[in-house]
């Protein structure tokens, strides 16, 4: 063990930790979730950036000797690659507006560079956490623009994610062109359509979403680098948060620019709840989908069963046979996380006090955890569920033979008074619309195949048939 001190006092730290006194502290004082910084390495990677991007400026304008400089920087590039990590054991949720995840990454990064110098852990008059690794720095700006950082590269993995899922759903599209349909609306037959005009307006749907979260990713480039506490940039040289903008650009080849107004980016994380926020409304379309992929799949013999979902495990403990859409319900939940944790993300945003918002650690905590879930929830509903779903053509054109709503496809011909009476009286004796047509020769087998032709039914076409209303 070694001996630390800070303000409140003395505290023995394991002599192989890279962390420091205040890290062990933050230890202490939040055992609240299982969410550890050591678990999210993009965030790591984003204090690294930070504290690097900190030490060029520093260095540039002579606040940092070159050996300080030398050795911040390769123990910041030592966490860029993945080292060290088991080092940040701090709780994501934490008072003190990210102070414990401040200095974690300070203690850590200034230990590694007093071994690299030759000296040892704790060692701090040569390089110290406070004076050197956070040198022109306060929490107030570091750990926005960490965060910032993370949530940025984290975007950019999740949109591959997103996009081959889309993809999976266009796949579908293709295959399932020719299969015909019911469609339905309020869960009542409506109009015939393809089975792979279901799966391509799903497709649709969510690949609109993606200049949404663009969007959203692209408002975490700016940055509060050189706000310091509240905004003035008191402790901070002069130039040196352009200079730290700059040094953040360069590391990271991003469009980093630094906010016009120090005093309002330092309070203001509403770039937060336009991340959760594009990550909800994500959620609620797959949310959605998920359900329509349980209402085709359902049955088999009972339900709609349109779509056969890949089985992936029994679905009762006493029901012998029973299959559940076991993916899309996961799917669901998810959703229904992502959709809370955004609750949350809103209402930490608007207990923003003065300068400063001090519950960004739980707003950081939830937007990670959404994205992440979200990916690993995309990657299982496209591999464990999209990409082996199965038409069930038979059952398709069952149902599309037997409906009333085709009768809407003749309307436009046979007008609506015909069509409204031949609908009642399939509904009251159980015959087929088709038939029924025939019966009363309101227009001629020719003509009734040629409307209720597959390419005709899907879109909008001028048939050159005499009107009879």
């Amino acid at each position: 063990m070694r001996i630390e001190s800070d303000l409140i006092g003395e505290k023995q730290i394991p002599s192989e930790a890279l962390y420091g006194v205040q890290t062990m502290r933050g230890i202490e004082n939040f055992p609240i979730s299982k969410f550890k910084l050591q678990d999210y390495p993009l965030f790591i990677q984003g204090l690294a950036y930070t504290k690097l991007g900190a030490a060029m400026a520093n260095h540039e304008l002579g606040l940092l000797t070159e050996e300080q400089y030398q050795a911040i920087r390769q123990a910041c590039e030592e966490l860029l690659d993945g080292q060290h990590h088991e080092m940040f054991p701090v709780d994501l949720i934490q008072g003190g507006a990210g102070t414990t995840t401040n200095m974690n990454a300070n203690e850590v990064i200034a230990n590694r560079a007093l071994q690299i110098m030759g000296h040892q852990a704790g060692e701090y008059q040569y390089c110290s956490p406070n004076d050197h690794v956070n040198c022109s720095q306060s929490t107030n700006d570091a750990y926005p623009t960490a965060i910032h950082l993370a949530l940025y590269a984290t975007s950019l993995e999740y949109k591959k994610h997103y996009q081959a899922l889309i993809q999976a759903f266009r796949q579908k599209e293709e295959a399932f062109k020719d299969i015909l349909k019911m469609g339905r609306t309020q869960l009542e037959d409506a109009v015939p359509m393809t089975l792979g005009q279901t799966f391509g307006a799903m497709a649709q749907i969510l690949e609109e979403e993606i200049p949404h979260l663009d969007l959203a990713a692209e408002e975490m480039l700016t940055v509060n680098m050189g706000a310091t506490a509240i905004g003035t940039g008191i402790c901070a040289e002069p130039g040196y948060a352009e200079k730290c903008v700059q040094a953040l650009a360069q590391l990271t080849g991003w469009n980093i620019r630094l906010a016009p107004n120090l005093v309002a980016a330092t309070s203001d994380t509403s770039s937060m709840v336009g991340f959760s926020s594009a990550l909800k409304r994500v959620a609620t379309k797959l949310n959605k989908i998920s359900n329509d992929l349980r209402l085709l799949g359902s049955g088999p013999k009972c339900g709609l069963h349109e779509i056969d979902l890949p089985a992936r495990q029994p679905g009762s403990s006493i029901m012998p046979g029973k299959v559940n859409p076991v993916i899309p319900e996961v799917m669901n939940q998810i959703c229904y996380k992502v959709i809370g944790n955004d609750l949350c993300v809103s209402m930490c945003n608007q207990e923003a006090q003065m300068e400063l918002n001090a519950m960004e650690p739980t707003m950081a905590q939830c937007c990670l955890e959404s994205a992440e879930i979200m990916m690993n929830g995309m990657d299982v509903l496209r591999t464990y569920c999209i990409e082996g779903i199965r038409a069930n053509a038979e059952q398709c054109e069952q149902y599309l033979k037997g409906s009333i709503g085709i009768v809407t496809a003749l309307n436009p011909i046979i007008g609506y008074k015909n069509s409204t009476k031949i609908a009642k009286e399939a509904m009251a004796t159980g015959k087929r619309v088709y038939d029924l047509v025939l019966e009363h020769e309101i227009l001629t087998q020719e003509e009734l195949d040629t409307i209720l032709s597959p390419e005709n039914m899907i879109k909008p076409v001028k048939l050159n048939i005499r009107k009879r209303r």
